[in-house]
């Protein structure tokens, strides 16, 4: 099976695209330096991730200091 991207040679990524809540962006795809979102087919917000994102944790922290 053929990816149809690379067959028309579209620029694009086959990794998976990490939205953090900070808006840091990373990709699972190594050597990955395009981490535009219309280069991946697939993105996930790090809270779907398995495990704690520890930015969600921060924004957190910070949001409660605010309302103090």
């Amino acid at each position: 099976m053929e990816c149809p991207s690379c067959v028309t040679e579209l620029d694009h990524c086959h990794g998976t695209l990490v939205l953090h809540e900070d808006e840091f962006v990373e990709c699972t795809e190594p050597g990955c330096r395009d981490l535009d979102r219309v280069r991946h087919t697939l993105t996930v917000s790090c809270t779907e991730v398995d495990g704690e994102c520890l930015c969600t944790a921060t924004l957190v922290v910070e949001e409660y200091a605010h309302a103090s």
